[in-house]
C-alpha cells in the first residue's frame, strides 16, 4: 500500500505550471513537525485514546466500505496546510477487501517488485532494495501527465511494519531521497539533485492500517506530501484541481490495491516478501501471529 501515497502526488502536477523551486530548511522544518503530529496521533490509536481504525471514528463508514464504497477524505481543511514556501497535502481512504485474510493482504502490500504492475500506469517502474521481516528499502519510479505538465520522479523509501496482534496491523513508510526526471524514458534522460528542480513532491510519508474482522480485511491509509506552495493568483485556479485530482489518485490507489488483493488470492501465486528466506506464499503469517 506504500505505493498509494504516490498517486496522491499526481495531483500535485500541476504546480508545475509555476517556475522551478528549491526546497527551503524553513519547509523541511515544518514538514518534520507535522510528520512528528502525524505519528503522534498514531500512537494515540494504539493507546485506545481513538479507534484503532479511523473507520471506526463513525458509525457508517463501516457499512458504506462493507457496502464496497471506496472512502477519502481530508485530515486537514481542504487537504492542505500552508507551511513556509510549501504545502503539506494530508488525505484519508479506506476501502473494504471481503473473503480475505490479514496475511493475504500484507502479503501484496510487501510486494514492492510488482508495484509496477498493481499500480499501473502511474508507477512505470518499482525495485527492492534492501529487507528484512519487518523493514524495507524500495523504489519507484512514477510518471504521468495532468493538465499541459508531464513529470517523472525517482523516489527511495523506507518502510517498517507493526503487528499490534494477530488480527491487526499497521506499516510507516518514508521517502528517504526524491529525484524529478528530465526527460524521463528519452535519450536526455536526466536525474535533478535531491530538493532540486518543480517541486511536484518534496517528501512523502503514510501511515498504513489494516485489521481482519466482519469477513473480510478493513485497509485505510493516510497519505501526506510536502510540494510547493501555490501562489494566491493562481489559487482559484488551482486548488480546485488539487482537491479533485488527489481524491480521485488515493480512490484509485486504493482500488487498485483491493483488485491486486483479490487476484493474488485467487491465483494462489507466490509473492515476493522479506520474510521466510525472501519468498512466502498468500498462506504465510504475519509477524505477530500464532
Amino acid at each position: 500500500m506504500k505505493a498509494a501515497m504516490v498517486p496522491l502526488g499526481v495531483a500535485l502536477l500541476s504546480a508545475g505550471l509555476l517556475n522551478a523551486l528549491e526546497l527551503q530548511p524553513s519547509t523541511l522544518k515544518a514538514w518534520d513537525a507535522y510528520v512528528r503530529s502525524a505519528d503522534s496521533r498514531m500512537q494515540a490509536r494504539l493507546a485506545s485514546r481513538r479507534p484503532f481504525l479511523w473507520t471506526d471514528e463513525a458509525p457508517d463508514r463501516s457499512r458504506r466500505l462493507q457496502r464496497g464504497k471506496t472512502l477519502v477524505v481530508p485530515v486537514t481543511e481542504n487537504g492542505a496546510q500552508s507551511v513556509p514556501n510549501g504545502l503539506i497535502h494530508d488525505w484519508m481512504g479506506a476501502v473494504f477487501i471481503p473473503n480475505v485474510t490479514l496475511a493475504k493482504v500484507t502479503a501484496v502490500l510487501r510486494d514492492y517488485g510488482r508495484y509496477k504492475e498493481y499500480y499501473k500506469p502511474v508507477v512505470a517502474d518499482s525495485k527492492v532494495l534492501a529487507c528484512t521481516e519487518t523493514d524495507q528499502r524500495f523504489s519507484m519510479i512514477w510518471q504521468q501527465r495532468v493538465l499541459f505538465v508531464s513529470a517523472a520522479i525517482e523516489g527511495q523509501y523506507q518502510a517498517h511494519d507493526f503487528a499490534v496482534d494477530g488480527r491487526r496491523g499497521y506499516s510507516i513508510a518514508n521517502t528517504t531521497q526524491m529525484r524529478e526526471i528530465e526527460g524521463y524514458g528519452q535519450s536526455t534522460e536526466r536525474f535533478l539533485p535531491p530538493g532540486q528542480g518543480d517541486g511536484f513532491i518534496w517528501r512523502l510519508h503514510s501511515i498504513a492500517r489494516y485489521e481482519e474482522r466482519d469477513g473480510g480485511v478493513y485497509l485505510e491509509l493516510e497519505a501526506i506530501a510536502l510540494t510547493r506552495d501555490i501562489p494566491a493568483s493562481f489559487g482559484w485556479l488551482m486548488n480546485p484541481v488539487v482537491k479533485h485530482l488527489s481524491i480521485n489518485s488515493l480512490t484509485t490507489a486504493l482500488r487498485q490495491t483491493r483488485d491486486a488483493v483479490n487476484s493474488a488470492a485467487g491465483s494462489g501465486r507466490q509473492l515476493v516478501s522479506c520474510a521466510q528466506g525472501g519468498r512466502y506464499t498468500a498462506d504465510a503469517k504475519v509477524r505477530g501471529e500464532d
